[in-house]
Order: structure tokens, then C-alpha cells, then sequence
């Protein structure tokens, strides 16, 4: 999977200051931020970063289709930068942690597909994750 600033360099979108820090935020494996996470640790980099600035940029790029934008179980919107990767989400109900899995896409029956047609299919798996979990006691 190529980074979002890699993808971002490619297409010779324009890079200012702040663009750059928020595709840098974006970065790495099973990423998926809030805006106001993407905010908080963006003006962490760069202080002068505005959330006005953040929204925009987050809204250009999933317009652009290179960012992913995912409704998480706590109903928060989320970013997700894999675009590239089809993969649903493993996501944890207590912690709310929540990480890119590879699966195949189920299938909907033509006849149940009235009429429409399938642009993209989101799976959220709702689990505990191993910190979560309930140790049991004997």
C-alpha cells in the first residue's frame, strides 16, 4: 500500500504546510482518525494548523477518493487512508480499537439487489480485542 503523501506526491497535489503534516498524520497501518484527532496530533507538528483547515483538507481527500471516510461503532465519522487495499473493519466494542482486515466481500444475490448497483461493500466485524477480553477466574 502506498502512503497517502506518497499517492498525494503522484498525483502533484498541491503540498502546502499543513496539507503535508495532515497526509503525515494519515500514515501507517490499521489508521483510523477522528478530525479532531487528526486536528490534535496534526498541531502537535505544526501549531498553526487550523481545524477549518483539517475539515477542508479531510473533505477534499475523501472526495478525491483518497481517504476512506467510516462511521465506527461509537457512531464518530473516522478516516480511513488504505484506499487501495479492499478490506473491511475489525472493531473492538469495549476499547473501541479498530484495524484493517483482509476478507473476502460477501456477495448480495442479484435478486435482492433491487435495482441497484453495488459500488462498494463495508463489513464492520464487532468484537472484544485481546486486552478487552474477560479473564476468567477458576
Amino acid at each position: 500500500m502506498q502512503p497517502l503523501l506518497t499517492r498525494l506526491r503522484n498525483r502533484q497535489w498541491r503540498l502546502t504546510a499543513q496539507r503535508r503534516v495532515i497526509a503525515e498524520v494519515l500514515a501507517g497501518e490499521h489508521v483510523h482518525l477522528t478530525a479532531d484527532e487528526v486536528f490534535e496530533r496534526s498541531r502537535a507538528i505544526l501549531p498553526e494548523v487550523s481545524r477549518a483547515t483539517v475539515y477542508n483538507t479531510l473533505n477534499e481527500l475523501v472526495g478525491m477518493g483518497e481517504l476512506f471516510e467510516v462511521t465506527h461503532v461509537d457512531g464518530r465519522k473516522r478516516y480511513d487512508p488504505n484506499v487501495e487495499e479492499r478490506h473491511h473493519h475489525l472493531v473492538c466494542v469495549d476499547c473501541g480499537r479498530m484495524l484493517d482486515v483482509l476478507a473476502d466481500d460477501p456477495r448480495l444475490p442479484e435478486g435482492q439487489q433491487h435495482g441497484f448497483e453495488v459500488l462498494r461493500v463495508e463489513v464492520t466485524f464487532r468484537a472484544r480485542c485481546p486486552d478487552c477480553v474477560p479473564v476468567a477466574t477458576v
